[in-house]
C-alpha cells in the first residue's frame, strides 16, 4: 500500500487518533459514517474544533467536510508548530486537545506555545494536571526532556469553563528506542487539590480523605491545595483532585476526580484514593491512561527494539494497535507476564525522522 492510497475508517469513535496517525505517517485518511443514524448526526462542535487546531498548528494539511457533517477527509500537511491560540468548546476539556499537541508538537518545525482556553479537568479527558505531571514526564523515556513546560495560568470547572493553559514544547530531530520493563516500587505519592468559587477548605477535606486512604500503604504523600479566587477562578464552582504515584525506576501511575453536582469533598478525595491504588495493582512501566503515549512514541523511534511493560490493555488501546498497523504497517509483539499480569509489548521502531528541523 503506497502512501497516498486514503485509508478509510467508519464511525466517530477514535476519530482523534487517527487524524494524528495520518499527520504523522502522512497517509490520506477518510472518516465515513459518522454518527449516520444518530438523532443529531455529523461532526460534533469538539470534533470540529480539532479539526481546525490540527489544521492551525499544520501546514498544508486539506480538509473536505461533507455537507451533512458525517463524512470527513484529511489530506496531512507538515508540523510547523509555532504561537497558536485555541478556544476549546466546553463539551470537552482543554485535555482533549492538549493529547493531540503532545503526540504532534515534538515532530513540528519550530517550539509550539499554545494557549488553550476551556475546561481544565471533567470526568472524561486527562486533566491538565495529570498531563503537567506524569503525561509530560512520560516524555523524558524517549529523550524528550529540555523546554518541556506546561502552566496552569486560570482554573476552569465544569459547565461553564474559563481556564487557560500554555503548553511549550521544543522540538526534536528523534526520538529515542526504549528499554523499559522494570515498573519498580510505588516510593511516593503526590497530587495536586483545586477548588474554584467554593470554600477553600473544600480542598483540604478532599486531602484529609485520600490521605486517609493511601497512609495505610506509603508514608511519603503530599498533596497540594490550590485554591482559585476571582478572575483566575473560571466561570463555574467546582472542585477536584489529581494524583500521581511514581516508583523507584520513574513510572508514574495517575488518578483524578472532579465533582459532579451534589458529591461532597470526602467522597471524591476517597474514591480517587481508590482508583490511585486500582490503577498501582494493574502494574507496568506506564498507567492505562498513557499506554498510547508509549506505544506511539516507540512506533516513531529509529528502527531499532523497543520494548517497555505495561498493564492490562485497555479496550482502547486494543484499537489503538490496530489503527497502528494500519497507518504505520507495524506489529507489536505482545507477551503475557502471568506472574505480574502485566503485558510486555516490543515493536520495531519506523525510523521517523522530523525533517522540518532545522539542523544546528
Amino acid at each position: 500500500m503506497s502512501k497516498r492510497d486514503v485509508i478509510t475508517f467508519e464511525g466517530h469513535k477514535f476519530l482523534k487518533q487517527r487524524l494524528v496517525f495520518s499527520i504523522l505517517s502522512q497517509r490520506p485518511v477518510r472518516i465515513e459514517k459518522i454518527r449516520s443514524n444518530d438523532e443529531n448526526p455529523g461532526l460534533w462542535d469538539y470534533e470540529i474544533a480539532l479539526l481546525r487546531m490540527i489544521e492551525a498548528v499544520t501546514n498544508g494539511s486539506r480538509m473536505v467536510i461533507s455537507p451533512t457533517g458525517t463524512s470527513v477527509m484529511l489530506k496531512p500537511g507538515m508540523i510547523m508548530g509555532g504561537k497558536v491560540t485555541i478556544d476549546c468548546p466546553v463539551s470537552r476539556s482543554i485535555g482533549y486537545y492538549l493529547e493531540v499537541l503532545v503526540a504532534l508538537a515534538p515532530f513540528g518545525k519550530e517550539q509550539m506555545v499554545a494557549t488553550l482556553r476551556g475546561i481544565t479537568m471533567n470526568n472524561t479527558d486527562l486533566s491538565v494536571d495529570t498531563i503537567r505531571t506524569a503525561t509530560l514526564r512520560n516524555y523524558r523515556h524517549f529523550g524528550i526532556e529540555e523546554g518541556v513546560e506546561m502552566r496552569v495560568t486560570k482554573r476552569g470547572a465544569p459547565p461553564k469553563g474559563g481556564g487557560e493553559v500554555r503548553f511549550i514544547c521544543p522540538v526534536v530531530r528523534a526520538v529515542k528506542p526504549i528499554n523499559y520493563i522494570d515498573q519498580g516500587r510505588i516510593k511516593r505519592i503526590r497530587g495536586i487539590s483545586y477548588a474554584t468559587r467554593v470554600s477553600p477548605q473544600t480542598a483540604n477535606r478532599m486531602v484529609e480523605t485520600a490521605r486517609g486512604e493511601l497512609n495505610r500503604f506509603i508514608p511519603d504523600i503530599f498533596i497540594y491545595t490550590d485554591v482559585y479566587k476571582g478572575a483566575e477562578s473560571g466561570f463555574s464552582p467546582g472542585f477536584g483532585i489529581s494524583l500521581v504515584a511514581e516508583s523507584t525506576t520513574g513510572a508514574f501511575m495517575t488518578a483524578e476526580l472532579c465533582a459532579n453536582p451534589g458529591d461532597s469533598p470526602e467522597d471524591i478525595g476517597r474514591d480517587a484514593a481508590k482508583m490511585l491504588l486500582n490503577e498501582i495493582a494493574r502494574g507496568g512501566c506506564f498507567d492505562s491512561s498513557h499506554q498510547w503515549l508509549a506505544l506511539l512514541l516507540m512506533v516513531l523511534g529509529p528502527e531499532h527494539a523497543s520494548k517497555t511493560r505495561i498493564g492490562k490493555l485497555t479496550p482502547f488501546t486494543i484499537q489503538y494497535l490496530r489503527d497502528i498497523r494500519e497507518f504505520f504497517n507495524i506489529t507489536f509483539k505482545l507477551k503475557a507476564d502471568p506472574e505480574s499480569n502485566t503485558v510486555l509489548a516490543t515493536c520495531l521502531g519506523s525510523g521517523y525522522t522530523n525533517v522540518a528541523k532545522k539542523t544546528t
